[in-house]
C-alpha cells in the first residue's frame, strides 16, 4: 500500500478509536513518573488489575523513590510477591530507584538513552514513561499494538523496534500516545488475539485483516 494511503488509514483508525474509546488512557495507576515506573516494570507477565492491586500498599511503605531505593530487597519482594517474576522485579526496582538516586539526582530521566540505562526498562516500557510521564509523542509497542497494527496493515514485522519504526512513519505524531492506548483497549474489547470480532468492530472498514476474512468468507 502507497504511504499516503499508510498514513490515511492510520490517521482514519485513530480517528474512529477515539471516538470508540474516549476514556482510553494508561490503565496501570500512578500519581508520579517514579510510580509509573515502578509499576510498568511489575506488569511485565502480568495485568495491570493486578498491578494496580499491589502498588498501593507498596507506595504506601515506600513513599518515596529514595525509601525505595533504600529498601531491604526482601521487603520489596514479600510485597509484590503476587505478580509473578518477584525476585527479579524486586531486583531491577530497586537498581532503577538507586540509580535514578544516584546518576539523575533522584528524577526519572526524561530522555530514551537514560530511560533505557535503567535495570528491567526495555523500550516498551521508556516510551510509556516518556509519552505518560512527560508528554513526550512516543508509540508504546506492546502485545496488542503489535497485534493490531499488523492486523490492520500498517506493518508487517513482527519484531517490536521495526513495528515502532513503521508506526513512526505513518501516524501522526501528536496520536502517538493515544495510539498505543487505544491498541490495547481495543484488543481487549474486540480485537481478541484469537478471536477477534470483526463483526463489531469499529474500524473494520478500514482494517486489511478484516477486509481478508470477508472476501474469503465469501469465496465459501
Amino acid at each position: 500500500m502507497p504511504i499516503n494511503q499508510l498514513r490515511d488509514t492510520a490517521a482514519a483508525v485513530v480517528q474512529q478509536l477515539r471516538k470508540t474509546y474516549p476514556d482510553a488512557v494508561c490503565s496501570l495507576v500512578h500519581d508520579q513518573p517514579w510510580q509509573l515506573l515502578v509499576a510498568a516494570i511489575l506488569s511485565a507477565q502480568c495485568t495491570d488489575a493486578r498491578v494496580n492491586v499491589i502498588t498501593p500498599d507498596l507506595f504506601a511503605r515506600f513513599p518515596t523513590l529514595r525509601e525505595m531505593a533504600a529498601a531491604e530487597i526482601n521487603e520489596i519482594e514479600t510485597i509484590i510477591r503476587s505478580c509473578g517474576l518477584y525476585r527479579s522485579k524486586a531486583k531491577s526496582i530497586q537498581g532503577s530507584a538507586r540509580l535514578i538516586v544516584d546518576r539523575f539526582a533522584g528524577k526519572v530521566p526524561d530522555q530514551l538513552h537514560d530511560l533505557l540505562s535503567l535495570p528491567g526498562v526495555g523500550r516498551k516500557i521508556a516510551n510509556l514513561i516518556l509519552g505518560d510521564a512527560f508528554g513526550k509523542p512516543a508509540i508504546v509497542v506492546d502485545t496488542h499494538c503489535a497485534r493490531l497494527s499488523k492486523r490492520i496493515g500498517l506493518t508487517d514485522h513482527d519484531n517490536p523496534v521495526h513495528i515502532e519504526k513503521d508506526l513512526i512513519n505513518v501516524l501522526p505524531q501528536e496520536t502517538w500516545i493515544d495510539y498505543g492506548h487505544l491498541m490495547v483497549e481495543h484488543g481487549r474489547a474486540v480485537c481478541d488475539a484469537r478471536r477477534p470480532a470483526c463483526d463489531r468492530c469499529p474500524i473494520a472498514a478500514l482494517c486489511r485483516y478484516a477486509g481478508n476474512r470477508h472476501r474469503d468468507e465469501d469465496k465459501q
